[in-house]
């Protein structure tokens, strides 16, 4: 996993925020029914709308139609907002979550420990070589300069080793820590987002959401790896609830 998921991509820099459009959802939707960009406008000098471009029929030199239709952008929120509600999830949700990612890790997590057992034992190895080896010195079986040759070769090898268990160990703890991390964002998600600046909006939706589509009054999006799975588990323990609070009420 890429470590700069550490810090999301919507909380980079303020020159980042700086170049940000003026409109927080502008070329973020496509229009569900001609797949142009949804684009805003300011009306009345203080509302923001938003429509589709009607690029698609203007080109091939038709009357734009879905350019008439316009939404503000209170509602775009709002539907953002309900769609980010399907990462909100509780301390047993969470569990599960938490359990599934140390299960997907199993695998790597057991190339990562098989790779420093070795090391490890390379490591020692070659210690015990040096330090054999220097014995032969005392005892004069070999001389100083074979000694320094051979030894500080040994040693610049242990060094190597080392840095490659620390990788390891670094790459293991790391996964681990920004697992964690994307699951707090995604359970805060809609949190954030009603707190956010446009500007900050618009980047936690490219980061959580993709192909994001506007048509009939309906916002529909997809959420990005491993959002979706997030979701989906939220979706399947709404359902277990759901059906478990149908059981009781028929006791």
């Amino acid at each position: 996993m890429d470590n700069r998921m550490k810090r999301p991509a919507f909380e980079r820099g303020a020159g980042a925020l700086r170049r940000a459009p003026r409109f927080a959802f502008s070329g973020l939707i496509s229009c569900g029914t001609c797949g142009c960009s949804i684009v805003g406008e300011i009306k009345k000098q203080r509302y923001v709308y938003y429509h589709c471009t009607g690029y698609a029929d203007k080109s091939e030199g038709r009357k734009p139609v879905c350019t008439r239709k316009y939404v503000r952008e209170e509602v775009l929120e709002e539907r953002f907002t309900e769609l980010l509600g399907r990462l909100r999830f509780d301390d047993e949700v969470l569990g599960w979550v938490r359990e599934a990612l140390q299960a997907s890790h199993a695998d790597e997590r057991r190339e990562h420990e098989a790779a420093m057992e070795w090391l490890r034992a390379e490591h020692k190895r070659l210690g015990e070589r040096i330090n054999a080896m220097y014995i032969d010195k005392l005892d004069g079986k070999i001389g100083g300069d074979f000694y320094d040759r051979f030894a500080g070769e040994w040693r610049e090898e242990q060094l190597r080793l080392q840095r490659e268990i620390d990788r390891h160990e670094s790459a293991e703890q790391s996964y681990m820590d920004e697992g964690v991390q994307l699951l707090e964002l995604a359970r805060n998600a809609q949190r954030l987002f009603a707190r956010q600046e446009p500007r900050q909006k618009r980047r936690l939706l490219n980061f959580l959401l993709s192909n994001c589509s506007w048509a009939h009054g309906e916002m529909t999006a997809t959420f990005r790896q491993p959002f979706d799975l997030l979701a989906e588990t939220t979706a399947i323990a709404t359902r277990h609830e759901a059906v478990n609070n149908g059981q009781s009420g028929q006791e």
